[in-house]
């Protein structure tokens, strides 16, 4: 019997963890009598709809290089490394295949090196500076096969040719038919915000937005800004603060993270990643397409292949909330303008995103890794 490990660093339902989600999804679909063992560091929202894909769902203790984290890894944490890595080593020793979800799951890329080119690493993130640099050198030494989730992703780390690597854009489920296009002036844009309250987001480069625009236009809008912060409480309090003090409290609301986001999707016209730091490729502006809604994204990491700027979607540059309410102002004062966004945006979603696109070149991929095993190659070869 085949025997796959898939592990993965979160444990919510959040961007990152779908994706992972159906990563699994797609190899129980490639190997149907494979033994799939599925590893995350605690339980979460994500348990169980990974129950009903995999074989088994195995809480451990993982050596995740999250950046908040860093000073207590890199002092009293050092001393669990070696415990962790041994264990680590013993799982992809009894696997076939190892596929590691993110580089920053640490102790299992550091035992790759002596695992037998069992592993694959798929990089979601573009770190910045010294953490670039530490990701980078840890995936070299890892010996890993590696997958990138986008040509960004793919320069940030500009990995040496012997290795191979590939992009792989995220496989996004389909969620049914087109949403119709509705928005026609007569009533408020609808304008969503969905994905975790950060520093990378650009929840306040939004709010900011929506208080520069002209009187007239703020109050043909409605935004719902939906996400938590993820154990950063302050943040949050911070976006309520700035929405009251801008005088937003009626235009924007905020909504809890839920783990099935299709009713915010169908309630709204346009929907907002106003990234300020590289997104690798975008998600939610993904699924937003799915749907039929034209994104309006940031001009940085992986968004702008994403999206086709003046086709199903507008691109605009990061952090400039003067630029981000420009566009905003058009899209309400000018709805026929965009009139044949949200069916451009569907069949681009279809045809470069589609779950079944992604499934056959990440197939590819992990039969890659499984065929160097066989014949005895090493990995990136």
């Amino acid at each position: 019997m085949t025997r796959i490990t898939c592990v993965h660093q979160g444990f919510e339902l959040y961007g990152s963890d779908r994706s992972f989600i159906e990563t699994v999804r797609v190899i129980r679909a490639a190997w149907p009598a494979a033994w799939i063992d599925v590893v995350l560091p605690r339980s979460g929202p994500i348990v169980a709809p990974l129950e009903a894909i995999a074989s088994r769902v195995l809480i451990e203790p993982l050596w995740i290089l999250r950046r908040r984290e860093l000073p207590r890894l890199a002092t009293i944490g050092l001393l669990t490394l070696p415990f962790a890595v041994g264990r680590a080593l013993r799982r992809i020793r009894s696997s076939d295949l190892v596929y590691v979800n993110t580089s920053v799951v640490a102790d299992y890329l550091l035992a790759a090196r002596a695992g037998g080119g069992r592993s694959i690493v798929h990089v979601h993130e573009i770190p910045e500076g010294a953490v670039l640099k530490a990701l980078r050198a840890l995936i070299r030494w890892s010996g890993c096969g590696v997958i990138f989730n986008s040509r960004a992703t793919e320069r940030a780390f500009a990995m040496p040719a012997h290795m191979r690597a590939r992009v792989v854009y995220n496989g996004i489920a389909d969620p049914g038919p087109v949403k119709a296009m509705t928005y026609d002036g007569s009533r408020p844009l609808r304008l969503l915000m969905l994905g975790r309250i950060s520093r990378i987001k650009g929840q306040d480069v939004l709010v900011e937005a929506i208080g520069r625009l002209p009187g007239a236009i703020r109050d043909r809008i409605e935004v719902r800004i939906v996400g938590g912060a993820f154990a950063d409480a302050e943040r949050e309090q911070a976006l309520v603060a700035a929405i009251a003090e801008a005088g937003l409290a009626e235009r924007v609301t905020l909504h809890p993270f839920v783990a099935d986001p299709a009713p915010h999707f169908l309630w709204a016209d346009v929907v907002a990643v106003p990234s300020c730091l590289p997104e690798s490729l975008g998600r939610v502006a993904i699924e937003a397409m799915a749907y039929g809604i034209p994104p309006i994204v940031s001009d940085i990491g992986g968004l702008p292949e994403v999206v086709e700027h003046g086709s199903g979607g507008w691109v605009v540059p990061p952090g400039r909330a003067d630029r981000l309410a420009e566009a905003l102002t058009a899209i309400v004062a000018r709805p026929e303008s965009w009139r044949a966004f949200p069916a451009a945006a569907r069949l681009r979603y279809q045809t470069v995103f589609g779950e079944a696109a992604s499934a056959e070149a990440m197939r590819d991929q992990l039969l890659r890794v499984l065929g160097r095993r066989a014949s005895g190659t090493a990995p990136g070869t």
